[in-house]
This record gives structure tokens, sequence and C-alpha cells, in this order.
């Protein structure tokens, strides 16, 4: 891997993250999304540098009925320090359920819970983003969550947005209900459920919540594309850690960035294109193994990463497509072997925004879901059943 050295920078002065009794040296945590960050993914990432790295969202349901593919995504190295997992649900008595197998069957040292997904499928059932509007049933997921982890000992987090969309902020309440409850931190995605991925994260809305829970650790997340960015968000708002999803999709080695730029480094790494060949090619080993020598599969799954990879990296249009679709791993190093292995990193071409961003939309909710901010009966009936088979997207 290519190592160069930017403008020196002062060391920032953060100390470790404490979640109840983990201790987090560099303050940085891999946001958990589906189907990306398995056990071959959140290898690679911390090979680089150090944090706290998150497994996919699982939905509460799945996990209590022990499907095979809810605890495949729960399923952690031997070496993984902290067994971090996240989970959606929408009834209190699911997510208690859920969080008292992990605690019981010693399955995770650390739980978070998703009130952060904009996707319509989750939204709709009064999930994600959606779920804080509902202060009674946010208080009970939480409290109930928060009850069953601490018999393990175990610290629980939750992760959210601003709100449903401007005129239908959460985000104050539902900091103030979750410390009240005893979560070990607070994450704020500086976007509504209505922005989708599009836009700019909001971080002055993370710099209030900061400084309206002064007596617990809050967490940034949102436009953290380079080590630069999580160096002026903790700056701009005070936070006491960063939160990155999106920009380290093809980019696991930001996490190397992350943790020099933290400790003052000047050290940042920018890889040719020989290095990434490499790193997808061991990516999709470990994909491999990661679902049980399934070759197919796991070939299938590694497919959504290659246009992250190779983002400004000059690669033909017809050699992406077959990359797009490759079917094994021989394939794969015959396709990788067709590249120019000399190309250097091609500078900022490769770096920003990567993924869809989608664009904003209105939010798909439950009938009345913005009537009030109490559930009536009939979406007390529906949120009884309103549990997802599979993880939540």
């Amino acid at each position: 891997m290519t190592v160069v050295a930017t403008p020196p920078a002062p060391k920032l002065e953060l100390p470790p993250l404490q979640l109840g009794g983990i201790t987090v040296d560099t303050p940085v945590i891999l946001a958990p999304m589906a189907g990306i960050t398995n056990s071959a993914f959140r290898r690679l990432c911390r090979e680089y540098g150090g944090g706290l790295y998150v497994a996919e969202m699982v939905t509460s349901r799945a996990l209590v009925e022990r499907t095979p593919e809810s605890l495949r995504i729960i399923s952690h190295d031997e070496d993984e320090k902290v067994r971090s997992v996240q989970l959606y649900g929408v009834d209190p008595v699911t997510v208690g359920a859920a969080v008292r197998m992990l605690v019981e069957e010693d399955r995770a040292d650390h739980i978070d819970l998703n009130f952060g997904c904009p996707v319509p499928k989750v939204t709709r059932r009064g999930g994600g983003s959606a779920l804080p509007w509902k202060i009674d049933l946010f208080t009970s997921i939480v409290q109930t969550a928060v009850k069953e982890a601490s018999k393990g000992g175990i610290p629980l987090t939750i992760k959210m947005r601003k709100g449903i969309d401007d005129d239908h902020l959460t985000y104050l309440d539902a900091g103030r209900i979750a410390r009240d409850a005893g979560v070990a931190a607070v994450a704020l995605h500086g976007r509504t459920a209505a922005q989708f991925y599009s836009g700019q994260a909001d971080w002055s809305a993370i710099a209030r919540l900061r400084e309206a829970l002064p007596d617990i650790p809050v967490l940034g997340n949102g436009d953290i594309w380079s080590a630069e960015d999580a160096v002026r968000m903790v700056r701009e708002t005070g936070v006491d850690g960063v939160v990155v999803g999106r920009g380290c999709q093809g980019r696991p080695w930001l996490f190397g960035d992350l943790q020099a730029a933290f400790e003052g480094s000047e050290q940042r790494h920018r890889p040719g294109l020989r290095e990434v060949a490499e790193g997808v090619y061991r990516h999709a080993e470990l994909m491999v193994e990661t679902f049980g020598n399934d070759e197919y599969k796991a070939l299938r799954e590694i497919r959504k990463h290659m246009a992250w990879y190779f983002k400004g990296y000059v690669v033909g249009g017809e050699l992406r497509a077959k990359l797009a679709t490759v079917p094994t791993l021989e394939v794969l190093r015959g396709l990788l072997e067709e590249l120019d292995m000399d190309l250097p990193y091609p500078g900022i071409d490769s770096e920003g925004p990567r993924g869809r961003a989608g664009s904003p939309k209105k939010p798909a909710l439950p009938k009345d879901w913005l009537v009030s901010r109490q559930l009536n009966a009939e979406q007390s009936a529906e949120i009884s059943a309103a549990e997802l088979d599979v993880s939540g997207g």
C-alpha cells in the first residue's frame, strides 16, 4: 500500500471513546450497512486502523426466530475484540427478546439500536427514522433494550437521524429520552429521512445535540469522505467520535487514514491500481469464507463493491461491466490481470461521495403517523406485527 505524507497537522486532542466498559482508543465507528459490513469487510477495515466495527443491521424478529441469515449477520471472527451488533425493531417486546438472547447466549459485547434507516420498506412500518416521532414507542423500546443489555453489562447505543423531515424533527427529544434511559452513547446522522442521502449533512444539528447532551458521548455521522472531514467534524461540532458509512465503501484503508489523522500523523494511503486490485481479490477471498465457501454467493455479493473500489481509476467500460458480473474467483483474477497495474493513485477523482445518494422524497409512513406523537390503537396493533423477516436494508 502506497503511503504518502500530507502537510503536518496537530494531534487532535480527543480522548478514547468510552462505551460502558469498552474503550475505543480511536474514536471511529464503522456504520452498519446491510450487505456491506459483514465479517469480510470488517476484517479489511480493522487491518488498517483502530475503531469499533459494527455488523450489518439485523431485525429483532429474525434474530429471535433464529433464521440462518440473521445468525450469519451477527457472527464475528474469533479475533474481533468487540463483537458489535445493530438491531432494528418496532416492537418493544421483540426488541427486548432479541437483546436478551444476545446477552444470555454471549453473542455480543456492544449493541446498537437503529433509528436512522430511511428505506421505505422500513419507515412505512413505523421503523427506522420514522420511529422516534412516536415518543411512547421510542421510549419503551430504548428502556426495554437498556434494561436487558444491562443484565450482561453490555453497553447499548442508538443511531438516529434528525427526524422525518424539516417540519418533524425528533433528534433532540430522542437524544434526551435515550440519555435518561441509560444509553452509553447517541449517534446522529445529520440528515432527515426525507433527504435520504441527498444534499449535505447538517453538522450544526450534530453540534446542537452535543450541546444538549453534555453528560454522555455524542457521535457524528454524515459526509465523512476523508480523514480531514472527520477532523473538521470533531472541531466544528465537539463530538466525541465519528461514525463512517458510505465514505469507506471501496476504501477500507480510510480507517488507517482516520487513525493517523487523529494521532496527528501526516501519513495517508494513496493506492495505485495494483494495490486496489490486490485488495479487491483479497476481499473476494474473505467473502467466500464468510459465506461458507459458497463461491457463487460470495462473488455475487462482491459485485456491488467494484464501482466503489475503482472509482476514479482508468478502467475500460467493457472491463467494468465484466467486473460487475464476475461469477468466480478464477474469472475475477483473470479480469484483474487485464488492468494496467502501473497506474498511480488518480487523486481527487477517486475521492468524495460514493454510492447512490438518492433524491429528497416524501417518506413512506404508516397511516396518520404524523397526526400525533403518540400511538393510537390501530397503530399499536399494526406495530405488534410489523417486524420484518430479514435485514432491514
